[in-house]
């Protein structure tokens, strides 16, 4: 068996020591990380919630290049921060960090430097503000997010759920003993790289671990990949949507949706989900009718698209539609517009709705 991780001080230095040694030898190069200015490693924070790391350099250096400071970010329309988002997804990021921008330029331009002062700001929870508190400003909190949970419930041998509350609590008092202090942010993202490189889900690369002398999974465990333990996840439910490219002569009718909620303000090709009973076509007209009150001509099937968010799928069915008769009103969203095709690419758009654009020829 092997010898619990936090039962001496040097068991506890001794994988300290040689995570370090093994992050600064190995890291990868990514954009966020040639920079110490605390702004960019707070976009790159947020980002990171729920993206992976090698789908978002290029989105890190578009939405820097747009807004280079957080005065940048507080003086421009919500419409530009989506735009400069579109593609990676989860937009209530964007819209709190917008916010936040605000709150900080309004306080001077200074992103507060201690976990509490970060904890106050729209978007911030516990994990954002011990990775923007340790990487920027030196501070001494550990971070938990799944990589790192996944790396603790190995090396200590946890087999409850940690996802739980209380599983959750001594994940984080364990990161606090084994955290080294005055080098939180290297040691935060050596975990985190530790999990997303070598302590890998499916199938851990145990041999490349340079702490696996020190990790009960691998001491005592058959197979180390049976942890962490996970309750079994629901299955998704699976929608049909119904959308339309509706024209009034040359122009296309889009509508934004509401400000809160799904996608909110980023813009769409009205229409809605598909009801009991009813045709895809029917659904069409009658959403159009609820959310724009005009009326409508449905026409052929142009495309299909797939698309999953976090608690369920969808098949996007988008028709071509002619405009009969009505004034458009934003009763179920928030504004609409009729746009020449080629003035798509100035909206944010959710990724199916790009990806509609994309497959008829009009990104």
């Amino acid at each position: 068996m092997v010898a619990g991780l936090l039962e001496t001080p040097e068991a506890v230095a001794a994988f300290r020591s040689g995570l370090l040694a093994w992050y600064r030898a190995h890291r990868r190069e990514l954009a966020w990380r040639q920079s110490r200015d605390p702004y960019h490693i707070w976009i790159s924070e947020i980002m990171l919630q729920q993206t992976r790391v090698d789908q978002m350099d290029a989105y890190f250096t578009r939405f820097i290049r747009a807004f280079p400071t957080v005065q940048d970010l507080a003086g421009a329309s919500e419409g530009q921060v989506l735009k400069a988002w579109e593609g990676l997804g989860y937009y209530a990021r964007a819209r709190n960090l917008h916010k936040a921008a605000k709150e900080i330029a309004a306080r001077g331009g200074q992103l507060p430097d201690t976990y509490e002062g970060l904890l106050e700001l729209p978007g911030i929870g516990p994990y954002t503000a011990a990775a923007v508190s340790s990487i920027a400003f030196d501070r001494d909190h550990p971070v938990l997010d799944g990589n790192v949970a996944r790396v603790l419930c190995r090396l200590l041998r946890i087999e409850e759920d940690p996802r739980r509350a209380a599983v959750k609590a001594a994940l984080i008092a364990a990161g606090e003993k084994l955290l080294a202090p005055g080098q939180a942010g290297d040691f935060n993202q050596a975990m985190m790289e530790l999990g997303a490189r070598v302590c890998t889900p499916a199938r851990p690369r145990c041999g490349e671990c340079p702490v696996a002398q020190a990790c009960r999974a691998f001491g005592e465990l058959g197979d180390p990949a049976a942890l962490p333990r996970k309750a079994p996840r629901k299955a998704r439910p699976h929608y049909q949507v119904a959308a339309g490219l509706i024209w009034k002569r040359e122009k296309l009718l889009i509508a934004q949706r509401p400000s809160e909620g799904l996608l909110g303000g980023l813009w769409e090709f009205p229409g809605g989900k598909q009801e009991e009973g009813e045709t895809l076509e029917e659904c069409l007209t009658r959403e159009i009718r609820e959310e724009l009150s005009i009326e409508i001509e449905v026409g052929e099937c142009l495309c299909r698209v797939e698309h999953g968010y976090t608690h369920f799928g969808i098949t996007l069915h988008v028709f071509r539609a002619r405009y009969l008769r009505g004034e458009p009103q934003a009763i179920g969203c928030a504004a609409w517009r009729w746009v020449d095709p080629l003035e798509l690419g100035q909206y944010a758009f959710s990724r199916a709705d790009r990806r509609v654009i994309e497959e008829l020829g009009y990104g």
